[in-house]
């Protein structure tokens, strides 16, 4: 065996070295390789996924402003709910974690728990695992303490009210976002501007730092609407839908001057906060959604058109005889119950309904202008700009009208309207001719200013002329003797209307057995304090399914109280005003008061934070008293307040309710006797 050399040992360690450089230069490119890869190719994704680690920006929702009725009584406000969220990529056993949840919140099913696992499994930053939980499912799902859920505030809407105008506020989904209703047509404006919170962690995931950038509440929106009064429509509607076993109805109370509307009430209805559990049946607005045919309330048209192109007079003689009417060939149109009204005047086509008579007219009008008018009044294009599902409603081009479609139009049929459409061409009528944009929002607050929405008029429908004999013609249909709706009569107070009843287009054929049966009036007639329209879908009851005798009954119903709760007195031999003065030399005005009269003392304002004396006030008086101090009403009798409840001079409480009790005063003597 031969030994190494001396200088062996160099090429040794040359080789050796020569390895180590090798492997030192392959580790030092791997490592470069490594660092582009990090530093330029995925680049972007890891610095991602930092920030995503460190970084965790939350939306923060704006609270929706609440819409209030024109007193400032909350209809729909906004409050805090609690919402189960979870960050898994922090959860371990998914299915363990959930089964314990869904034990605490109580209510999962199968498909709950298999949609969550699946949820939670996914490498996510952030999950939803039930959004606005009642309080108590939130409290049994901390007491858990699992890793990984937690839970945020949200806003929630809240409908104090349950039902009370549903339709016209509408809905509003878990991303609080207006769904229906005005909380829809208005969403951009009740809605505000979301923020958001960025929270900066550690390896541990524990916060650091925060910069938050807060929301931007919504605007608060007041409505024409009165809470009491829709109430009242509310209540006298859905009362009458069961009593005439029907599918449903609606009911519109509207300012005839000023297009607010100050109720509108649909059967069925929902509460909008569970409306999941409601169909859209019951979800709709058929005020403004829902078209029909409305029959002879729509004369009120045929006939202005006539009276404003001075083509009749109210006393022009029509002969109706003999009951009926050939319009087109084989084509009869006959008066309602076989009647035969003989030869009556145009005002009695109107008082008795007669179809015949309105047809004649019609004719006599002609299709050009009949059709101008039906457009002036509204119909065949929407109305209100706050209510934009609204119908436009149906009205065949004149173009296109043969004489049998002359004939329909005339007496309401072969057009589709709303209740909405009808309520605001009659309150054309009753304001002396000019067509009023009906509409719901009265004024919206931004920032603290309130802007509000001023009356618009649309148009001319017809001369104040026109329109004061419309009136009289309509005030003949509630007259004791001749009129269809006898029964909407108000004792002392004048009433101007139209019934109407039209038979349902069901599979392409009239009905014999559903009808719409509605009316539509103004009161007082002279002094128009309230336009009022009742629309009853396919009553079955007792009553029949005449609008004499199922809406009409039901408009009296809400006309009452309505007149009352606005201090409208009486329009049939009002009693003189009284007034009482005092003065330091005179005497006490209860000096020469008989002891059986009702006392009614001065109208006094009372100490600074103190009930005023309301006596002797007239009801309207007294209410819009009331009104400023923030306080609410009720009002039984009518005539001038004799009580009241808190007495005067007691301390008030915002919101609180007066009740004034109304009596009228019995004309005096002369004590002095004849001059």
């Amino acid at each position: 065996m031969t030994s190494p050399g001396p200088g062996a040992w160099r090429e040794i360690l040359r080789r050796r070295v020569i390895t180590v450089a090798a492997l030192l230069g392959l580790w030092a490119v791997g490592i470069e390789a490594r660092l582009v890869v990090l530093q330029v190719v995925r680049h972007g994704d890891l610095m991602a996924r930092a920030e995503r680690q460190q970084m965790r920006t939350q939306p923060l929702p704006p609270k929706r402003g609440d819409i209030l009725d024109r007193h400032g009584r909350i209809l729909a406000t906004s409050v805090d709910a609690d919402s189960i969220v979870a960050v898994p990529t922090e959860i371990g056993d998914a299915k363990d974690v959930v089964q314990k949840l869904c034990g605490a919140l109580g209510d999962c099913t199968q498909k709950d728990q298999q949609n969550l696992i699946e949820r939670l499994s996914q490498p996510r930053a952030f999950a939803y695992v039930r959004r606005q939980v009642a309080q108590d499912q939130a409290q049994r799902v901390a007491a858990l303490n699992l890793d990984g859920i937690g839970s945020v505030k949200e806003s929630k809407r809240f409908y104090p009210n349950r039902e009370l105008a549903a339709h016209l506020l509408g809905w509003v989904g878990l991303d609080n976002k207006g769904l229906d209703g005005l909380e829809s047509a208005y969403d951009a404006q009740i809605r505000g501007k979301a923020g958001t919170v960025l929270v900066h962690t550690d390896a541990r995931r524990h916060a650091f730092g925060r910069f938050e950038r807060p929301p931007t509440s919504g605007s608060t929106v007041e409505l024409t609407i009165d809470e009491y009064l829709q109430h009242i429509a509310e209540r006298e509607l859905h009362a009458g839908v069961v009593e005439n076993r029907a599918a449903g109805g609606s009911a519109i109370i509207m300012n005839p001057h000023t297009g607010e509307i100050l109720a509108m009430a649909n059967e069925p209805t929902f509460n909008p906060n569970a409306f999941r559990d409601f169909d859209d049946n019951e979800r709709r607005n058929r005020a403004v959604q829902d078209l029909y045919e409305p029959g002879s309330t729509f004369k009120v048209v045929t006939v202005s058109a006539a009276l404003e192109e001075k083509v009749m007079t109210p006393d022009t003689m029509i002969d109706t005889n003999p009951g009926r009417i050939q319009v087109a060939p084989g084509r009869v149109v006959k008066e309602n119950e076989g009647h035969n009204y003989g030869v009556i005047s145009l005002a009695n086509v109107i008082a008795m309904s007669s179809n015949v008579g309105a047809i004649k007219i019609g004719f006599k009008i002609g299709t050009e202008r009949l059709g101008r008018f039906v457009s002036l009044f509204g119909f065949g294009h929407p109305v209100s700009p706050d209510f934009p599902g609204e119908s436009p409603g149906i009205v065949w081009s004149p173009s296109k009208w043969t004489d049998g479609a002359l004939a329909s139009v005339s007496m309401g049929y072969q057009v589709g309207v709303t209740p909405l459409q009808i309520v605001t061409a009659v309150s054309s009528v009753a304001n002396g001719g000019e067509y009023v944009e009906p509409r719901v929002i009265r004024a919206v607050y931004r920032n603290g200013v309130r802007y509000a929405v001023t009356p618009k008029v649309v148009r001319r429908t017809i001369s104040a002329d026109t329109a004061a004999l419309m009136t009289s013609i309509m005030e003949g249909v509630v007259d004791a003797e001749r009129g269809t709706a006898r029964v909407a009569r108000i004792p002392g107070y004048t009433i101007a209307g139209k019934t109407g009843t039209a038979s349902k287009l069901v599979n392409g054929h009239y009905s014999h057995s559903d009808y719409n049966a509605s009316f539509v009036g103004f009161l007082p007639s002279r002094s128009p304090a309230v336009a009022i329209v009742v629309v009853i879908d396919s009553p079955h009851g007792p009553n029949r399914y005449f609008g004499g005798t199922v809406a009409a009954p039901i408009f009296k119903r809400i006309a009452e109280p309505t007149l009352r709760y606005l201090g409208v007195g009486p329009s049939i031999n009002p009693q003189a005003p009284i007034f009482a003065a005092r003065h330091d030399d005179a005497p006490s005005p209860a000096a020469d008061t008989p002891a059986s009269d009702p006392v009614v003392s001065l109208i006094a304002d009372g100490p600074p934070g103190t009930l005023p004396d309301l006596r002797g006030m007239s009801a309207r008086e007294a209410v819009r008293a009331l009104v400023k101090l923030g306080l609410n009403a009720r009002v039984t009798g009518d005539g001038v307040v004799v009580s009241q409840e808190p007495a005067p001079g007691m301390p008030l409480e915002p919101g609180s309710l007066c009740r004034l009790t109304l009596e009228r005063l019995p004309r005096r003597p002369n004590r002095a006797g004849p001059p």
